[in-house]
Order: structure tokens, then C-alpha cells, then sequence
């Protein structure tokens, strides 16, 4: 199967280049004069406009401007510094992602293959996508072929990455040391001995008393690299145009364990865009992609390890050195031979009786899994100018199919370990047993581990109508439908499915606009939405949408009067989007209308009614009817404002939006219907009853000059963000822990008062019920609500997690131009959110590895100074709860990229020359992050270490 996909792939890719080829030569004498420009419009939904002429709130980014002096790899990268109002949300909520009008996945394309991404972010501008559009959409449009002759157009990248820092863990003596203290604080007596702990900080044997590092040098490397080349072909004429985009990335592991220092990932792309003039009247287009994705990794978690695997462990030897094996016992030296797993000739793999496999010797010896991905993508269209009919007529169509397939091709060898005996016989320590477990075994046979794929299909048929009567009056209308369909075996994007319910989004689109003199606009957009979650009679609703516009700049009074503003617009819409997407409940998105009842146990549970006088084995599944379950409701007001000061030079857009989403599904346990029923499950139905709201402000401003010789351009964009939950099902006997009035990413949990330093205080304060004993060096929580006992109920909102966007989001730009040399950075921030330093490397329970957070612990000596709870070996929850005390501010800044290019000059090259343009670059991302808590933003728990990244890039035009 790899070679058959190796052989497509490749003549796959020497017949789009054939192609290209064969068509610039054949075109190259039928060239017209000029391509009619359209870099005065956008894309938006189902169309483009001029910029001049939008009234929504749509932000637009030229990809292919900017990859001449910001090169990446990443289809959105760091799209919050360029466009306010996004943050990998639109205004809060996950947009759909439309590739060439398609649902794809960001990651299926590369930036080098974009030319434009436009974010719409308020409802009027969605409108046209029905459902699956109404919580934002961002367009990325591929870059497509011109008129010009061939040109080529070759990148090469190649850079490293330097891991940023490491969790810091105690070594293995200080780790046994604090253990002991541990026990001792838990009235048990200490499991190290002094004499262990000695020889262990001595190191004089360190396979008897092992101390073990994994994020050394003996284990990682110093930095990792990745390699990337890109070619892109272009050309055409009036007839035909093209773009072909052809390239290959490799990157390795930072592991140098085992089979791990072959880890890598190995991806091939090919796309070809053509565009053709069939008649004077029709238009077709065509486009394939092709993606290969090959992973290589080791069995085991290594990352996991360096959080959980202790450095003594009980005595584990991940390696037994054969040379330390008694040799005058025959029987060792028997195993030494027949072992079919000696490390690099010299060692044994280790283990124990409670810990007979372990991840880093899955991953010297198991084996490995090479997970394939092979992606085809597939468009065609057409477009038909009706003016024969009427004037400004147009007809078009499009129809796609998506196909991913994924499987493994695994490799899995047993292995045996072993635990060893240690004496020391005439002063030699030396090995004189072997535990064994496991058995050694060989296998010749790749197999087939997992096998999935995905696939989505697209359609889309719609009529345009665009005229200008009189020169000032500009008409517009459309009228589509579109659809499309996802499938899966097993979701690769989620965890699990199944493809029983398909993804599906069915609509109809209709627009009316009017603009006069590009002065005063009116624009009606909405869609007739279709659902199969719904009851019958409910499934199909209109989402209107109502837009005005005013151009103030345009009016005569304004110009005469103001010379500083050279452009100035008011817009407000108004819309009701209806939406399918939140009809979720459980593990089911479909039926939640529908009871089902039965009287099989296993598919519910045994129920009573209230007066516990009748019950019987009728049960429910899933929740009980309602025929009057309908959509969700977004309901949107937006007021924005465009500007241009200085000739254009300072540039200004902004945004105030408020959304309330109404509608959204609960079971109405706690207000609605009253508890008559209890067993394993319940009659009560899902019932269209929450609501939430999210306001804000979004704004960008660019400012574009010249000092000298040295052009400039800043770019700013930020978003001010607030969320509420309005209406919950919910019963508190506090007021104080309603969610409805709360942001809807409210933070809850305890106020702490410090920590507990005498049994007196322990004795007075109330009852903390979370499991365990009290001790001194505990943390004191407060008593919110005043009954006695420290419990949920005394948790409060402590602040904003910024899940979905932070108070406060802001990116920046910037340019600087001097003659050939080129020098830009971006950043973004955020601020206003907080989280808890809640995982493992700060909350250390019962045989938990130790970080350095533990040495600020708690101690009758400490007392005054500690800033970390008592040490313990026990269950006790009590110091482990998100609270006041593990809260941090969230708020930080980050230098995200530098990149300085150099274009040579164009003199460099002949005419006869056959390199045309040339430019090389050299750049770094995740420089920087500004922090109070720098440090563990920086840090990768449990997970691959954050990298800075230094790249150099070469480009050059055939």
C-alpha cells in the first residue's frame, strides 16, 4: 500500500508539472496585455465585494503579501495579530472553517497555498451559511493562476528547535528525603533508609541506587530540526490559467531513547488550480489536492514518564549493565546470552514486580507504529454570465468531495525485564540474581493497527444578479442553496464515533442590497435552515438579517469641512440566526426529542414514583419526549465604524456587538418539573430553556508612513470581551452561586486563608469535609456561607478562565522597509483571565513525583515562611481544590516572530538571467513571553517541551 501511494503521489506530481509546463508554452504567445485586477474586492460569503462596500463586520488578510516578508507554515498562523475580534474563536465562539467554500480542516493546507483568509464575524455576514455558519466563518482561498507566462517559484526552509525549559524535579535523594517527611507527617514510619539515601546522593553505584534524569542529555537531544521545500507554478492566459503548488516537510524527535531517535514526520502535498474560459459566456474550474502524511514514533510515552516515573522508583533500572552480572554464575550469563533484547550489547532491560514494563523500555524494545494519513481533495465548478437573459445575470455551481483515510502499520515485540539482586562480595558490588518478567519473543510482521477514514461532500448552486442603473444606483441579489455532508468511521478529529448520524448542513440563502453613490447602503441577508434533529414540524426556520450603511465621508457638507478624514463609515445590522449546533445532549446529538421506553433495566433503571406507593421496571432511554424542542437562537445587534485619516494613511475599524443566544437545552431538573422520579435514570425531556449572552468591542488600527528612506507599518487589533450566562436551570440555597449573571467561563472555587499552623486553629475553624485528616500545614478555606462546614457550597466565583476568549485579547504588526532589507514582528497578549496551577507538577499526592514546588513546603521550622502545603503520602483532598490559593493571573505577552529578509536587487539579475528574483530571510517564533508567570507558560508538563524556533529560508523566481 506504500508503494502504490508513493508511485501515485509521484506521478501525480510530474504530471501537474508536465502540465503546467506543456500549457505555458502553448499560452505564452496568446498573452492579452493586462489580467483584469480584482484587489480591490474580498471574498465573503459566496461571492466577493469591493472593500469600499462592506457593511458587515469582515476582516481580510492578504496571505500572498504577506508570506514576502512573514514565512510560515501554518494555514492560520498567528491570525489573531492581524484580525481583531479572533483568537481561534470568532467573537467566542468556534467559527467554520470554509476552504475555497469547502468545510475542511485548517490543517489540510499550508500558507504558501493561500492567497487571502477573510474572517466574518457578525451575523449578517454569516447569514448566507445557514447553521453550520452561525458562530463565524473564516474563508481561506488557495491562491489560483494568472495571466503571465510560467513562473516558478521555489522555497526552501530549514531551521531547529531549541526546547525552552523543563519541568524541574527533585533528584532522587532529596525526593526520598522529603518522602520520608511525608510519612512522618502521616504518622508512618520513613521508607528510605539514611544509608540508601547516602549512597544514592553519593552516586558512587548508580544502577544500585539509581537516580534517574529523564530530561538530560542522556535521554533528549539538544534541539530538534525541520525541513521544508515548496514549489508553486503559475501562468496562463485569458483561455486558461493555473497554479500548481508541490512540497515536502520533514521533521525529527528530540528523543535520542531506543527506537525513539527515529521519531519523525515526513508530509507531501500537491495542488493544482485551474481556471478556464470555455466561452465568452461560461467559465469552469477545476481543482485536486493530494496530501500524504507519514508519522514514525516509538511505543511508550516518554513525555508521560518524565511526569509520573519517580528518579529512585523503588530501585527501577531502566538498564542493567551486563558487566556488573556476577560472573561466576552461570546462570546470569545463560540469560545474557539467550536475551534477545541486549541494549547496544551492553544491558538488560530493567523492571519490577510492580512494575514489570515501563514506558522507556516500550520504547527501546516494543516496537513502533507508523501512523499514515493520505488526503484527497476534489472541486469543480462552473460559472455561466446569463446576460442573454438579463443584464448582471449570472449562474453558478460547485461541487467538492473530501477523502482521509488513516491507518497504522505497527510493529509490536515481547520483551522480557528484569529485577536485579545486588551484594557486595570482597568489596565489590556486584549483581547476583535476576527476577524476570515477561518473555523475549521476535516478530517479522508488520500489521494493520487501526484503519478510519473521514469524508465530506459540498454542493452549491446560486444565482447572482449585479447592476448599476443610472451610475449611482448599484443592485445586488442572490439566491443559493447549498449543502454538505461529513462522514466518519472513527472521527479522526474528535476521540471515537461513529458515522450512524453523518454531519449535515442543508440551506437556502437569499440577499437583497442596495447601495447609492457607495454612499447609503441596505442590505437583507438570511437563510432557510433545515435540521433532522428537530421534531418534524420544527425543523425548518428563516434567519433574517438587516443591515444599513452610511458613508459620511461622501457627503458634500462633510468633505467641504473636514480635510484630516478621508474616509468615514457608520454601519448596524440586526439578525436572528437559527442554529442547530448546540441541539446536544449527552452522548446524543439526534432523537432528543424522541422518548424511548421500554422495560428492559439495562437500557435505563428501576423507577418510583414520589409517594414511593407503585414502581415497576418501565424505564426510559435518554430522556423523555418533547414535539416542541426547536433551534437555538442567535439574536444580534452590531454597530461598526470605518475610518481613514491622513490620506489613508491611519486606518480604523471597529465593532460593538452584543449576541444573546436563546434557547439552548437543559433538562429542567431544577426549575422546570419537579423531581417525582428516582432510580438510574429519569422521564425528564430536553427543553429549549438556557440563555446566554456575549458582548464586546473590537477594533484595528494601522498606520502606514514613510521616515526617509524607510517606510513603515504598524498594525494593532484588540477585543474587549464579556460573557454571561442570563438564564439557567439551577437551584442554590446561596444566591451567591447562581451561574446565571455569572461569565459564562466563571472560575469557581475556594477563598483560602493561608494555611493551617497550629491543631488550636484546626479546632476552631470550621469543618473542611473533603476527606482526611486536618492537619497543621493544611489549607484553611473560608467559611462563605457560615454553617460550620467547608464544602461546595462555599465556592464562589473567583474569576474568568478565558476559555473561549479573555477579557482583554490584543495582537500587533509591524514593517519596517529600507531599500532591499525587510524587517517585521508580530506578538499578541492577552489579560484579565486567571487559571490554577492545578497538575500534577504542583498538586504532588500520595507517590507523586516531587517538583521544585514542594520545597517551600510546610514545616514546623517553615511555618512562617511556607508557600506550599504540608507534605503527605495520603489521599487527603484538602489542599488539592482550585482555590484562591493555586489561582494566578493568566495575563501575559508574546513576541511570537522576527523575521528579516533581504531581496536582491533586481539589477543582480540579467534579463537572459534565469533566476528572476531572489530573496533570503531568516526568522524566529516564540521568542518571548512577558509574565509573572513566565516560567510555567513556558513549560511543558507531562507534554513536549515549548521550543523556540530559528529558521533560514531561501526563495527564488524562475
Amino acid at each position: 500500500m506504500i508503494k502504490i501511494n508513493t508511485i501515485a503521489c509521484s506521478l501525480f506530481l510530474i504530471f501537474s508539472m508536465n502540465v503546467g509546463y506543456v500549457q505555458a508554452q502553448e499560452l505564452a504567445d496568446d498573452l492579452p496585455e493586462t489580467d483584469p485586477a480584482t484587489t480591490d474586492s474580498i471574498h465573503v460569503a459566496f461571492g466577493r465585494t469591493a472593500k469600499r462596500d462592506l457593511v458587515g463586520a469582515v476582516s481580510h488578510l492578504d496571505v500572498t503579501e504577506l508570506l514576502n516578508k512573514n514565512y510560515a507554515t501554518n494555514s492560520l498562523d498567528n491570525l489573531g495579530s492581524f484580525i481583531s475580534g479572533y483568537n481561534g474563536n470568532i467573537w467566542g465562539q468556534a467559527p467554520l472553517i470554509l476552504v475555497d467554500g469547502v468545510p475542511r480542516r485548517a490543517e489540510d493546507i499550508r500558507l504558501v497555498e493561500v492567497e487571502s483568509i477573510t474572517v466574518l464575524k457578525d451575523a449578517s455576514s454569516v447569514a448566507l451559511y445557514g447553521s453550520a455558519g452561525s458562530k463565524g466563518v473564516v474563508l481561506i482561498n488557495t491562491q489560483r493562476g494568472k495571466v503571465q507566462p510560467l513562473t516558478i517559484d521555489v522555497r526552501a526552509n530549514t531551521g531547529i528547535a531549541v526546547p525552552k525549559r523543563y519541568p524541574s524535579y527533585l533528584n532522587a535523594a532529596e525526593y526520598m528525603t522529603l518522602y520520608n517527611e511525608a510519612l512522618q507527617n502521616d504518622g508512618i514510619a520513613p521508607r528510605y533508609s539514611p544509608e540508601a539515601i547516602y549512597n544514592t546522593a553519593a552516586g558512587t553505584n548508580p544502577y544500585r541506587y539509581p537516580d534517574l534524569n529523564l530530561l538530560s542529555s542522556e535521554y533528549l537531544r539538544d534541539f530538534s530540526t525541520r525541513s521544508d521545500i515548496t514549489t508553486e507554478i503559475t501562468g496562463g492566459n485569458h483561455r486558461a490559467k493555473y497554479y500548481t503548488n508541490m512540497g515536502m516537510s520533514y521533521n525529527n524527535s528530540i528523543l535520542k531513547l531506543g527506537d525513539a531517535r527515529n521519531n519523525n514526520d515526513l508530509a507531501f502535498n500537491v495542488r493544482t488550480n485551474v481556471d478556464m474560459n470555455l466561452t465568452p459566456w461560461l467559465k469552469a474550474s477545476a481543482d485536486a489536492v493530494a496530501n500524504i502524511n507519514n508519522n514514525y514514533a516509538a511505543r511508550g510515552n516518554f513525555w508521560d514518564a518524565t511526569a509520573n516515573l519517580r528518579p529512585n522508583h523503588d530501585g527501577l533500572i531502566p538498564l542493567i549493565p551486563i558487566d556488573r552480572l556476577d560472573p561466576q554464575n552461570p546462570e546470569l550469563q545463560s540469560i545474557v546470552r539467550n536475551s534477545q533484547h541486549l541494549v547496544n550489547g551492553q544491558y538488560l532491560l530493567g523492571g519490577l514486580s510492580t512494575l514489570q514494563t515501563n514506558d522507556l523500555s516500550q520504547l527501546i524494545a516494543s516496537g513502533y507504529i507508523k501512523n499514515r494519513m493520505r488526503t484527497f481533495m476534489f472541486n469543480v465548478g462552473a460559472d455561466a454570465d446569463l446576460k442573454g437573459i438579463t443584464e448582471g445575470l449570472r449562474f453558478s455551481s460547485r461541487y467538492s468531495m473530501d477523502y482521509t483515510s488513516r491507518y497504522t502499520e505497527a510493529y509490536s515485540i515481547p520483551y522480557a525485564t528484569y529485577q536485579p539482586t545486588w551484594q557486595t562480595i570482597d568489596g565489590v558490588e556486584m549483581i547476583t540474581g535476576l527476577q524476570k518478567f515477561g518473555n523475549d519473543g521476535n516478530s517479522t510482521n508488520e500489521f494493520i493497527g487501526t484503519s478510519m477514514y473521514h469524508q465530506t461532500m459540498s454542493i452549491l448552486a446560486q444565482l447572482d444578479y449585479n447592476r448599476t442603473f443610472q451610475a449611482h444606483h448599484h443592485v445586488s441579489a442572490k439566491l443559493l442553496g447549498w449543502g454538505f455532508m461529513t462522514q466518519f468511521s472513527s472521527d479522526i478529529d474528535t476521540n471515537g464515533g461513529s458515522d450512524y448520524h453523518p454531519i449535515r448542513n442543508t440551506n437556502v440563502g437569499f440577499q437583497a442590497a442596495y447601495n447609492f453613490r457607495h454612499k447609503y447602503y441596505v442590505d437583507f441577508s438570511g437563510s432557510a435552515v433545515h435540521s433532522t434533529k428537530l421534531p418534524e414540524h420544527s425543523r425548518r426556520a428563516i434567519s433574517p438579517t438587516a443591515t444599513i450603511g452610511w458613508r459620511l465621508s461622501e457627503e458634500d457638507f462633510f468633505k467641504d469641512n473636514v480635510s484630516s478624514v478621508s474616509e468615514l463609515r457608520f454601519t448596524a445590522s440586526y439578525a436572528v440566526l437559527r442554529q442547530d449546533l448546540d441541539i446536544t445532549g449527552g452522548d446524543r446529538n439526534h432523537y432528543l426529542y424522541q422518548g424511548n421506553y421500554g422495560n428492559n433495566t439495562n437500557l435505563g433503571g428501576y423507577f418510583e414514583w414520589r409517594d414511593k406507593a407503585a414502581g415497576g421496571f418501565t424505564v426510559l432511554a435518554g430522556g423523555g419526549s418533547n414535539p416542541l424542542l426547536n433551534f437555538v437562537e442567535r439574536k444580534e445587534m452590531r454597530f461598526g465604524m470605518d475610518a481613514g485619516f491622513l490620506d489613508n494613511r491611519i486606518m480604523l475599524n471597529a465593532n460593538y456587538f452584543r449576541q444573546d443566544v436563546n434557547g439552548l437545552l437543559a433538562r429542567g431538573n431544577a426549575t422546570v418539573f419537579p423531581s417525582y422520579y428516582s432510580g438510574n435514570g429519569d422521564f425528564l425531556p430536553w427543553i429549549n430553556f438556557n440563555n446566554d449572552q456575549r458582548t464586546g468591542f473590537d477594533f484595528s488600527v494601522n498606520y502606514n508612513d514613510k521616515i526617509g528612506n524607510v517606510r513603515y507599518n504598524l498594525g494593532v487589533v484588540g477585543m474587549l470581551f464579556n460573557s454571561r450566562a442570563t438564564k439557567r436551570d439551577e437551584i442554590y440555597e446561596d444566591n451567591y452561586q447562581f451561574r446565571a449573571g455569572r461569565p459564562l467561563d466563571a472560575a469557581w472555587g475556594y477563598i483560602a486563608e493561608g494555611l493551617f499552623q497550629n491543631q488550636e486553629e484546626i479546632n476552631n475553624h470550621a469543618r473542611q469535609a473533603f476527606g482526611g485528616e486536618i492537619k497543621p500545614g493544611d489549607i484553611k478555606y473560608r467559611d462563605v456561607n457560615g454553617d460550620g462546614i467547608i464544602d461546595n457550597r462555599d465556592q464562589v466565583d473567583l474569576g474568568k478562565y478565558g476559555w473561549a476568549a479573555n477579557p482583554f485579547n490584543y495582537g500587533f504588526n509591524i514593517t519596517l522597509k529600507w531599500k532591499n532589507l525587510t524587517f517585521f514582528a508580530l506578538g499578541s497578549g492577552q489579560s484579565g483571565a486567571i487559571g490554577f496551577k492545578n497538575n500534577s507538577y504542583y498538586w504532588v499526592t500520595g507517590l507523586g513525583k516531587y517538583s521544585d514546588q514542594v520545597l517551600g513546603r510546610w514545616t514546623e521550622e517553615t511555618a512562617a515562611t511556607a508557600n506550599y502545603p504540608r507534605l503527605t503520602t495520603t489521599g487527603n483532598n484538602n489542599n488539592f481544590q482550585n482555590s484562591t490559593f493555586w489561582m494566578f493571573k493568566n495575563n501575559r505577552f508574546n513576541l511570537n516572530r522576527v523575521q528579516i529578509t533581504y531581496d536582491l536587487d533586481e539589477r543582480f539579475f540579467k534579463p537572459s538571467s534565469i533566476v528572476s528574483r531572489m530573496s533570503f530571510y531568516a526568522n524566529g517564533d516564540n521568542l518571548l513571553v512577558i509574565s509573572d508567570e513566565r516560567q510555567m507558560m513556558e513549560t511543558g508538563f507531562g507534554a513536549a517541551p515549548h521550543n523556540r524556533f530559528y529558521n533560514l529560508g531561501v526563495r527564488a523566481s524562475f
